[in-house]
């Protein structure tokens, strides 16, 4: 199922999520459901918040390809250590429509968390990967891309945006 993926500034995305305790058959769901949605959209990560669920869960595929559907679930995750300096250029957000910024981010990352299957999970990435993980794990702590950006371009995003909701604009 498609869900609805929530866009700024909606409150709900500036909330801290839950862990998740117990792998159950609904938290199957809502992970098959965010790995659809993400194709859809389409983009390369998505976080629970995104789709309205308070749950510490994210889907990515860097690949992006909806033919393969090679995603990866993590959940719990966390970034435990981190190291090095990049420009993520162009990055963009599905709950931020319409903008895309340049972001400093950190050029590597260890991550640990939680497989779809409750084992856990400690891995190393750069590149590519490691903005999608501290893309999404920012989400998961109520952390938006323009939180990153100049306080210049980040009103000028609020500015346009609000003028976008006032006209009935997605």
């Amino acid at each position: 199922m498609i869900l609805e993926i929530l866009t700024y500034p909606n409150d709900f995305l500036r909330q801290p999520t839950k862990p998740v305790e117990i792998i159950d058959e609904a938290i199957e769901e809502i992970i098959e459901n965010m790995a659809e949605t993400m194709y859809e959209a389409p983009g390369v990560g998505l976080a629970a918040i995104q789709a309205g669920f308070e749950k510490s869960i994210i889907v990515y595929d860097p690949e992006a390809d909806a033919e393969k559907r090679n995603y990866q679930v993590l959940i719990n995750p966390e970034i435990v250590s981190s190291s090095g300096e990049t420009l993520s250029e162009n990055e963009g957000c599905l709950s931020v429509p319409d903008f895309r910024a340049d972001v400093r981010r950190s050029e590597t990352v260890v991550v640990e968390g939680l497989d779809r299957s409750g084992n856990p999970l400690r891995m190393d990435a750069d590149g590519l990967l490691s903005v999608i993980l501290q893309h999404e794990i920012d989400h998961l702590k109520g952390i938006l891309f323009i939180d990153r950006i100049s306080i210049l371009k980040r009103e000028l995003y609020k500015k346009k945006r609000r003028k976008a909701l006032k006209r009935n604009e997605p």
